[in-house]
């Protein structure tokens, strides 16, 4: 859902008949909502149902790819791309279901998978749908997730048991609203601060806001018997730690998709640019996601044998490595699907240790919340990535006939700051609790567990 108007984003000021200041709202709209989404369908799931609300996101997404599907003006567009966003939840409430379902032996993979499937839909995504824009009308993007959104629907209400484990209570109205907000303010001034300006009183009022409101919000939690999110679990090393790294994750994850279709589309007059289509750059993108599915039972094998926090170590050594790479291979088509798939290999290892590093800290009444909160951290992530890249590639240009383009020099410096960002994530990992080499905290907390009872 993330990457399925990107083909789309230069053709939507005349396929809505909309400004392109405008149309980015098609983008910012699932954005916004999916941060809303996350930790509230979380906290839903442990209370009333994970199936349940796994269900209610698939119909909510097909809900709004129909209304795209037959939208051609800006409005409805928002409204359907702002439904897609509240699907968000489906990955830690997926995992969350697979804590509660499955035997511990087979627990570690499938999180493992589960969480690397964050970054392969977007990774395969990207070609399909820069396919179908290219050889069909560009509605039937929409149509075709519809399509998806219902065989995903069907195949859970058929396979997917809904969990025992639920801690029942009030759902905490307030700290719904007050994290939403934040959240909010927060992102809209990250994704919008490069428009209106970084130092302009709308951004800096929204960051304002969104400290101000976080500050009341986080009283609130604190002072409540059944909060949103469970603050004084949430600041536990492990938690807080692994939370943080996700971040970083997030945001090195994202640069390189930021770069590589520039690149890869821009004109060879350039001296730098590789003159391709959009499906090319889906093709040169998807060998990633495929080796983060690939690298999901790595990651579980590691894991059990030395810890989740080797795993993450080691895999943002690799992303580090990836963007190495990329500052120096540049020149042909083989250079970014070879650095792609380095950052791949490193993002599918840490993002199948983070759920582990996450569940084996938190109680399994809290489990949803718990992988909802590290989803949207991640989240943040990727959103600071685009203002971070989208700066400096708007800072460092060169003019191409009438337009202005990001210079290589532009592109090697975000492809530094990705290296940068994949250290910091070794850092923050490096302080995490050292487990035993058995690995098997997750299993064993998971074995020793009393039979849920439904309540």
């Amino acid at each position: 859902m993330q990457t399925l108007v990107i083909p789309l984003v230069p053709d939507l000021p005349r396929l809505l008949s909309a400004t392109a200041a405008d149309t980015t709202w098609a983008i910012t709209a699932t954005l916004l909502a999916s941060a809303v989404a996350t930790p509230v369908s979380g906290r839903l799931g442990d209370m009333y149902g994970k199936r349940r609300m796994l269900l209610i996101s698939v119909a909510l997404l097909v809900a709004g790819s129909l209304i795209c599907g037959v939208s051609d003006t800006l409005v409805p567009m928002v409204v359907g791309r702002a439904l897609q966003g509240l699907a968000a939840g489906v990955i830690p409430l997926g995992i969350s279901i697979m804590r509660d379902e499955l035997p511990s032996d087979r627990l570690g993979s499938a999180i493992a998978l589960m969480s690397a499937s964050l970054g392969v839909g977007g990774a395969v995504g990207l070609p399909a749908a820069a396919f179908l824009a290219q050889r069909a009308d560009w509605h039937m993007l929409f149509w075709v997730s519809a399509a998806l959104g219902v065989v995903a629907f069907a195949l859970v209400v058929a396979l997917v048991p809904e969990s025992r484990i639920r801690t029942g209570g009030r759902f905490d109205v307030f700290g719904a609203l007050g994290l939403s907000t934040a959240l909010v303010c927060l992102l809209l001034a990250i994704s919008k601060g490069g428009v209106w300006g970084w130092t302009s009183g709308t951004t800096l009022g929204l960051f304002t806001a969104s400290a101000a409101v976080l500050l009341v919000w986080a009283a609130w939690e604190l002072r409540i018997p059944q909060p949103l999110v469970n603050l004084r679990t949430s600041a536990r090393r492990q938690v807080l730690l692994t939370n943080t790294a996700s971040t970083v994750f997030g945001f090195a994850m994202f640069a390189m998709s930021l770069v590589f279709p520039q690149l890869v589309q821009l004109p060879a007059a350039t001296g730098y640019g590789l003159g391709e289509t959009m499906v090319t750059v889906g093709l040169v993108m998807a060998p990633s996601g495929v080796v983060m599915v690939a690298m999901a039972p790595v990651s579980a094998r590691i894991s059990k044998a030395a810890g989740p926090k080797t795993t993450l170590m080691l895999g943002a050594v690799i992303v580090g490595c990836g963007y190495g790479l990329g500052v120096v291979l540049m020149s042909s088509l083989w250079h970014p699907v070879l650095v792609s798939a380095v950052i791949g290999t490193g993002i599918g290892l840490a993002y199948g240790a983070m759920p582990a590093l996450v569940m084996a800290a938190v109680p399994v009444s809290e489990t949803a919340a718990a992988n909802s909160l590290n989803t949207l951290m991640r989240s943040i992530g990727t959103s600071t990535a685009s203002a971070v890249a989208g700066a400096v590639l708007t800072q460092m240009t060169v003019p191409l006939g009438e337009t202005m383009v990001p210079t290589e020099a532009g592109f090697r410096t975000v492809m530094a700051i990705g290296a940068a960002a994949a250290v910091a994530a070794l850092v923050i990992a490096a302080f995490l609790p050292r487990h035993d080499r058995s690995g098997g905290e997750l299993a064993r907390q998971h074995a020793a567990e009393p039979a849920p009872t439904a309540r």
